[in-house]
């Protein structure tokens, strides 16, 4: 099955920190400009804003907010680590209610000195502590797989697989998966761990960029879609297969592009994502 070739964008959501330098006012202003169908909103543009009238932006401008980014770090060393955890977790959740998101990123965390299999129970217990607070607000947890190189201290989930055996250990609607082809992409079993994310009804969000050849730097030299290795399009069909239905969303950080004018770094997006996704 080949993915088709996409003709709008009305099923991409760009991440407010592909395009970090400007408030979320400007980049509600400009993805709809450009005509983007979704905005995906990170936390830090929402300090000191009233979160529930930035929603209203975006729902008064025709986009809809495919999720709120992001949440988790769930491993701990002490106690007092895991009461401030479980605490910013359930705002998170608070937040994206407020802002009309139907679902929180998970980045599960790790702590360097500790057992990749501590930090997964720590994961599974805050996911469980969290859960009953986001069935309360309709608001959706979807668990991000990183990269194997992100696994000292920001994920103990490395694989689809894991996250595939953590949100299936929960068996809930309210538990999903988040695939991100950046962190994915090298993965040989990727295509049956996707049909079986799918199968299961815990496909809940789908991220694009590019990974670049040379990588300057492991975070934030991510590429734009078509200039790196990944085929996109390929996964991407592999996530239609498996019945998903939601927004493509571009998510890269690149201090490369940050620096760049930002209304000429949205329309290669633009460009980028209709050639390449």
């Amino acid at each position: 099955m080949k993915a088709k070739a996409l003709k709008d964008l009305s099923r991409c959501a760009v991440h407010t920190i592909t395009t970090k330098p400007w408030p979320i006012e400007t980049a509600i202003e400009r993805y709809v400009e450009a005509g983007f169908g979704g905005i995906t909103v990170w936390r830090d543009t929402l300090k000191n804003r009233d979160i529930a009238k930035v929603g209203k932006h975006i729902t008064d401008s025709g986009m809809k907010t495919a999720a709120l980014v992001r949440s988790g770090f769930f491993a701990y060393e002490t106690p007092d680590e895991r009461a401030k955890a479980f605490a910013d977790n359930r705002l998170a959740i608070k937040e994206a209610d407020m802002l009309g998101a139907p679902m929180v990123v998970l980045v599960c965390g790790a702590k360097p000195g500790q057992s990749l299999e501590t930090s997964r129970d720590q994961i599974k217990e805050g996911i469980e502590a969290i859960l009953p607070h986001a069935e309360a607000h309709n608001v959706k947890l979807a668990i991000e797989p990183l990269h194997p190189m992100y696994a000292d201290d920001r994920s103990a989930i490395n694989t689809l697989e894991s996250a595939n055996e953590m949100a299936e250990h929960f068996d809930s609607e309210y538990v999903g998966v988040a695939v991100d082809v950046y962190h994915l992409w090298w993965d040989p079993n990727l295509k049956r761990e996707i049909l079986r994310c799918g199968k299961n009804g815990n496909l809940l969000a789908f991220h694009v960029c590019d990974w670049k050849t040379p990588t300057e730097d492991l975070l934030l030299d991510r590429g734009l879609m078509g200039e790196g290795c990944i085929r996109i399009r390929e996964i991407r069909s592999w996530v239609e297969q498996a019945g998903f239905k939601g927004f493509n969303e571009v998510e890269i950080f690149s201090s490369k592009y940050w620096n760049q004018n930002q209304d000429d770094w949205l329309q290669q997006i633009k460009e980028a994502y209709l050639k390449h996704v």
